[in-house]
């Protein structure tokens, strides 16, 4: 990857980081997460991806599933660096009379599928990259999984046929940004040695910076990474990336900041100062 390249992702990606932060106020979204994604995401859409403005129906496009729902202000951002969705829209945030959401709605396009219960769209991916075997088609599929889903038994199920079925055309992406919710994974259900796991289950397994677009760039030159076999990137993340003030914070996955709160944090993004957070957190016990 030469510098223009990578200096064209990295403003990118931080443009993205920029309309996530202002989809987190009056009413919020999960900020932490989908800053943990906002890397992947980009490098996806605008590098690996066959999917373009133009191409969005097209029977020869790859597929992208957002299997953790919530990370869907990434994704806004994304289409909208894109050209595929107006920046404007995005001020209809939550509002009755549009579909941008805490979650991905078909209604906006670049949006495959509908998500937002964890551990639905493996089983689905599943399903796409095997009529697209049956099909002769050269499509890819990826599925982005956040580490905490993984504690969800549909998963292993789907990891399991897509091995049965030698799926090469299938990617699963893992944001291992290492917290489900307000709490750190391995406080919860421990789900090390992840590498491990995904090769008893068949898959072939690289494990990646998930904020280093030349990581991203080597790993995904490679797929897939043997024939008959799905592959599985699983890439270490930091939740709230871009933003220290809420960098690796168990207590700002989903957060709902104030009209003064966005601005210091845009500052902050952009290096100049970290910020003195009021506003109150969510906690599920």
């Amino acid at each position: 990857m030469n510098e223009i390249k990578l200096k064209k992702l990295e403003q990118t990606a931080l443009r993205v980081r920029e309309h996530i932060i202002k989809l987190s106020t009056d009413g919020g979204c999960f900020v932490g997460a989908s800053l943990s994604a906002t890397d992947l995401i980009v490098y996806l859409y605008t590098e690996f991806l066959n999917l373009n403005p133009t191409n969005l129906d097209d029977p020869d496009r790859d597929y992208l599933f957002l299997s953790k729902g919530h990370d869907v202000p990434a994704l806004y951002g994304t289409l909208v660096e894109m050209g595929v969705l107006e920046a404007e829209r995005l001020q209809n945030h939550l509002s009755t009379n549009d579909h941008i959401y805490w979650h991905p709605n078909t209604q906006i396009p670049g949006i495959e599928f509908h998500s937002g219960s964890l551990g639905h769209l493996p089983a689905v991916s599943v399903g796409v990259a095997m009529d697209l075997k049956i099909s002769a088609s050269q499509n890819r599929v990826v599925c982005i999984l956040g580490d905490g889903e993984l504690n969800e038994g549909s998963v292993w199920e789907a990891v399991m046929v897509a091995h049965a079925h030698k799926l090469d055309n299938l990617i699963f992406v893992v944001d291992r940004n290492n917290f489900q919710a307000n709490m750190a994974t391995e406080d919860l259900i421990p789900l090390e040695p992840l590498v491990d796991k995904f090769e008893a289950f068949g898959w072939e397994v690289c494990r990646i910076d998930g904020h280093n677009f030349l990581d991203l760039e080597e790993a995904f030159a490679d797929l897939p990474y043997k024939k008959h076999k799905p592959s599985v990137i699983i890439a270490d993340t930091i939740r709230g990336k871009g933003l220290p003030s809420i960098e690796a914070r168990a207590d700002r996955w989903f957060c709902n900041f104030s009209s003064t709160e966005i601005e210091q944090l845009l500052q902050e993004l952009h290096g100049e100062h970290t910020t003195t957070l009021v506003s109150e957190t969510l906690v599920v016990r």
